[in-house]
């Protein structure tokens, strides 16, 4: 019997083939004979108590010229679906929680959904870093200016970044000096309306933002090392960083063995550690990337390791 897994994402229309994870996944899905049904978040809804749809069966090509092809909308319940993947990338705003709403219902159907909507809410992936005291840097969690000067006098130079940003937008780095010190924290607090992460700047940065990718609560052996461009401190390939592919170290196996367990425990099965130097910075559980870029150069099969973990839930 042909299993049918639907995926949540942004517009396909508007992915990078070559470099996007989601497609690789979709791409591993077909090859093992799996139905693929693609929506977008709006086209998720509550039909009285039945969590439901508006999806289209999906076709997958690895060509950067035409890389999909779609079938006629059709509304279905998501009880219809033997497994759903949440590939929504943040904003993690009140639009996610109320998805995850949706989705946790279709999951109470017996639908096996990536990764488990209970644990997207609970673990934001700036502040889930925050549970592994013994990985993480020094850092602090406030809207408060004062109490964010008071941790910039204790650590000298410090990153400071919103709660739900992803790729690096709107990340700054800080000293006692700098004159913009006011401004930035007024802007990224709302003028202290906000919560925000500041965490201490970690010089090893210039090695790279190591993103490593765990499936099932095991890392991949390989990890993408993002260089930041120069001048910059964002290693975000979306930021012009440069991905370079390396073995992980014995600090960065710790690291993920100190993790896997809880990932695992929580639904988390498919999860982006950030690393920089010897710290977790961030998990990242809402749409992790890298995967294609890891695999291109390693010849490795993440995408298959995922689904060799997703049937055995089945």
């Amino acid at each position: 019997m042909t299993k049918t897994i639907g995926v949540v994402m942004d517009s396909i229309e508007s992915i990078t083939p070559y470099k996007d994870t989601t497609f690789l996944l979709l791409l591993t899905a077909q090859t093992r004979g799996w139905k693929i049904m693609y929506m977008e978040q709006n086209d998720l809804y509550l039909n009285n108590n039945v969590p439901s749809a508006s999806m289209v069966e999906l076709k997958v090509q690895d060509d950067e010229a035409k890389w999909f092809s779609k079938d006629d909308v059709e509304s279905q319940p998501l009880s219809n679906l033997n497994v759903i993947l949440m590939r929504k990338d943040p904003p993690f705003n009140t639009e996610y929680i109320y998805t995850t709403y949706i989705l946790e219902a279709a999951e109470k159907l017996g639908v096996t959904v990536i990764n488990k909507p209970q644990s997207l809410r609970d673990y934001n992936e700036k502040i889930f870093s925050s549970l592994f005291h013994q990985c993480i840097p020094p850092l602090i969690v406030s809207s408060h200016s004062g109490k964010i000067k008071e941790f910039l006098n204790a650590q000298g130079e410090i990153i400071l970044k919103p709660l739900d940003g992803m790729g690096g937008s709107s990340i700054f780095k800080v000293g006692n000096s700098d004159p913009n010190l006011n401004v930035i924290i007024e802007t990224l607090t709302c003028k202290g309306t906000q919560t925000i992460m500041a965490q201490k700047f970690i010089p090893d940065i210039i090695k790279g933002d190591k993103r490593i990718l765990m499936i099932g609560g095991e890392p991949i052996p390989y990890c993408l090392a993002r260089i930041p461009p120069k001048g910059d401190i964002r290693g975000n390939l979306a930021m012009g960083g440069k991905g370079i592919v390396q073995e992980l170290d014995d600090r960065d196996l710790w690291i993920a063995n100190q993790v896997g367990g809880f990932l695992k425990e929580k639904g988390i099965i498919l999860a982006g550690l950030d690393v920089i130097g010897s710290y977790l910075t961030e998990i990242n559980i809402t749409s992790p990337t890298c995967a294609r870029e890891i695999e291109r150069e390693k010849s490795i099969d993440i995408g298959g390791k995922l689904f060799d973990v997703i049937e055995r839930y089945l």
